[in-house]
């Protein structure tokens, strides 16, 4: 072989090499939209709710019907599958050119090389959408980003991320817990009536949750746009339990990191793999997104927010939905997430 061909030969092997590294992540890129031009990042890992599946299935319909690029992150194994609650998350130095953070986390503790791209975005206010366990996203972080940890108590970021950036976090003991027994009865989810005119609540209507509901104390600066009830059972329609009165279960505020500018921040207790079934519950998830990136003129009651090839979730539990899925396994509109049994 000539030396020509063999640096061709090399060559040709590093470009296959950094294409297979680029599919520890999936991207969408919508191709119109008043989305065009912008970069949403969905990073997904927590243990219980299947963010794995509804962070792939909204970035599906925010870059099919809107024009956003996403580019959806997942907790993985060190040899790329998709893992739940994994702390190794492949391509954080995406967040460095995001618009927006659209979050899906769960009691992680990455390194401090991910912590330092992680809070460079909240150093310059970029948008948060969070949603269910996001409030307690981090735990167990060890050292300089020990602070974001969700049961930090220092006086300095007490509550850590999740209280001090989304409003709130994960404390019981202060009326932040499960609310109703989880995974017998659903949740029915109420737009507050002062804020039935929001952007973000602009045509939407019923809303039913499959997770169960938690209670919520959010920080005081926050403006609570939906409420919930606990339900006598899973099914659609059914009574709430009426000692177990409404809740926030969705709000907004504006968020400062260390003096920097100020963030705009939705966060919401539900969003689970089959939270999102209901029109409702994603419609205002799209909604809050184009509110959260200062969009909210483009917000309309009837924007078409149907899901974008296959969606069968499977039913939320602690234990894995499937251990042989990769992020390349749902490249495209038309490959079923997450390659679930029905659609086979």
């Amino acid at each position: 072989m000539s030396l020509k061909s063999f640096l061709l030969a090399v060559t040709g092997l590093f470009i296959f090499s950094t294409s297979v590294s680029a599919a520890d992540r999936v991207v969408y890129e919508g191709e119109s939209g008043p989305g065009k031009g912008k970069h949403i990042l969905f990073i997904a890992s927590d243990h219980e709710y299947r963010g794995e599946e509804t962070c792939p299935a909204i970035a599906r319909i925010l870059a099919k019907r809107y024009g956003f690029k996403c580019t959806v992150l997942f907790g993985q194994t060190e040899d790329g599958f998709i893992k739940q609650g994994s702390s190794h998350i492949p391509g954080i130095e995406e967040i460095e050119d995001a618009d927006m953070l659209f979050l899906f986390l769960r009691f992680l503790h990455p390194d401090d090389a991910w912590m330092a791209k992680f809070e460079g975005y909240l150093k310059r206010g970029g948008p948060i959408l969070a949603l269910r366990t996001t409030t307690h996203a981090f735990n167990g972080l060890q050292g300089k980003y020990a602070y974001h940890n969700y049961n930090y108590s220092g006086d300095d970021f007490v509550g850590g991320f999740g209280r001090q950036i989304l409003g709130e976090t994960w404390n019981p003991k202060l009326g932040a817990g499960h609310y109703g027994r989880n995974h017998q009865y659903a949740t029915a989810l109420h737009v507050v009536p002062d804020q039935k005119d929001h952007p973000i609540t602009r045509g939407v209507k019923k809303m039913h949750a499959m997770a169960g509901a938690y209670s919520a104390v959010p920080k005081p600066d926050s403006t609570i746009l939906v409420t919930n009830r606990v339900l006598e059972s899973m099914e659609v329609g059914a009574k709430p339990i009426e000692e177990k009165g409404p809740q926030p279960a969705a709000w907004i505020r504006n968020y400062s990191f260390k003096g920097g500018p100020e963030g705009r921040v939705f966060c919401m207790t539900q969003g689970a793999s089959e939270d999102i079934l209901s029109e409702g519950v994603r419609r205002i998830i799209v909604n809050a997104t184009l509110w959260c990136l200062g969009m909210e003129d483009q917000i309309t009651a009837d924007a078409d927010v149907s899901f974008v090839g296959p969606y069968n979730p499977s039913t939320f539990t602690s234990r894995p939905s499937i251990k042989d899925a990769r992020p390349d396994d749902i490249v495209g509109w038309e490959t079923p997430i997450l390659k679930p049994k029905a659609a086979e």
